[in-house]
């Protein structure tokens, strides 16, 4: 039996390629099984990689920073039943054992210069419990704080410290790009070259499900689920699928491949960090108490840095509700390739619309919205882009849906 093993890149990755984001222990900490000993990012996820096995971290094969392809291999584990009795290489810190990182008098690292070694999961699980960095120590490589730290401090019951003032604003200068901020412009740089984009915009009307849901949502919170208009409108969308499967498609050189399930995206924004698209899977088989249990279980997890890789994986349409942050209107909204299509729905706002009312046109007032659905156009034209709008909107607008009865 060997006594060493690697600590591999997982085989499937979502995203247009990983990079090492940051080392949680160095070369001759002890780790045990199923602890996170890297993290990784990409422009989807950031995931943390388990230890394979009790051991002692031997070596590094790929640093900070490094692109990780599927399948290679991020450094190797000495096992801990042959590591008792063997030296480790010169050079290698004596301790084995997994011991809390101080910074000596004199030499704590700036603000600046902690806030910098943080990674994006302990970023956010701060600013979650509102913590400053330098009231948590880390146990991580060079004295890094891992999220693991940051959970021991929450559950030992450390008062919240006093919130400081926010820094001033620097204006001008230059902040580098993250790994996820570069993989997100490689993407939406190549989808566009990629495809021919083509937008058609139509007007919905929420009176329907703005009913629906005042009636229901307190029953839907009892239950932990929190009845989003994204719930509606994700199930709007899968049943329009019926009038235009090709929506739901993906171009090849040779074929069209038409998907049977339709394994619907929502992105989450990320603040300036960017946005991550978890996907609700097989969205036509659900119903909509259903589809906010996911939603609000996945949205949770998306804002926490706490989804796993197959969360965001195998999405083969997306839902951009951009109007969320006070748009109307954006477009084209960019596809989320290799996919063919991409739904955009603006901000919902009251507005006045003419309406049939006893044989005579009146002005009413309704919660009004646009919704575009941006196209590949060697997939799709526009016949069937306004087929499948006009089916999505009929469904808003006339809800409930024959199977929500």
């Amino acid at each position: 039996m060997s006594d060493t093993a690697n600590i591999v890149m997982p085989l499937e990755q979502e995203g247009s390629k990983s990079v090492v984001r940051v080392w949680l222990k160095r070369v001759g900490d002890a780790v045990k099984r199923d602890e996170p000993i890297v993290e990784l990012e990409t422009d989807k996820v950031a995931v943390e990689v388990p230890a394979p096995a009790d051991g002692v971290l031997a070596s590094i094969a790929l640093n900070e920073g490094e692109e990780a392809a599927p399948g290679a291999t991020l450094g190797v584990l000495t096992l801990r039943v042959a590591a008792a009795d063997r030296r480790l290489p010169a050079g290698t810190p004596a301790n084995t054992q997994s011991v809390e990182a101080k910074w000596p008098a004199g030499s704590r690292p700036s603000e600046g210069e902690r806030e910098a070694r943080l990674s994006p999961l302990v970023k956010r699980l701060l600013s979650d419990h509102k913590l400053d960095a330098a009231d948590v120590n880390g146990t991580g490589r060079d004295g890094r704080i891992t999220h693991k730290d940051v959970e021991d401090f929450v559950a030992r019951g450390k008062a919240m410290p006093a919130a400081k003032p926010a820094p001033a604003a620097i204006v001008g200068g230059r902040v580098p790009h993250d790994a996820m901020r570069r993989s997100i412009a490689e993407h939406m740089s190549r989808s566009v070259a990629t495809a021919p984009h083509v937008t058609a915009v139509f007007e919905a009307d929420f009176s329907a499900i703005a009913a629906h849901r005042t009636k229901h949502k307190d029953a839907y919170a009892r239950s932990g689920a929190q009845l989003t208009y994204s719930a509606y409108i994700v199930r709007a969308a899968a049943e329009a699928m019926k009038v235009s499967p090709n929506v739901n498609a993906r171009w090849h050189d040779d074929f069209l491949e038409v998907f049977e399930d339709a394994n619907i995206g929502m992105g989450v924004a990320l603040g300036d960090k960017g946005l991550i698209v978890p996907v609700i899977q097989r969205a036509q088989t659900l119903t909509l108490k259903e589809t906010a249990t996911k939603l609000t279980d996945l949205a949770e997890r998306a804002r926490k840095n706490a989804l796993k890789p197959a969360d965001v994986q195998a999405g083969t349409f997306t839902i951009s509700n951009h109007g969320v942050s006070g748009s109307l209107v954006a477009t084209p909204i960019i596809i989320n390739q290799p996919q063919s299509a991409i739904l955009g729905v603006g901000k919902l706002e009251k507005r006045v619309v003419v309406r049939t009312i006893g044989g005579a046109d009146a002005m009413v007032i309704k919660p009004m919205a646009y919704v575009s659905l941006t196209i590949d156009h060697r997939v799709l034209d526009g016949h069937q882009t306004n087929a499948w709008l006009t089916r999505f909107v009929e469904n808003l607008e006339t809800w409930p849906l024959e199977d929500e009865q």
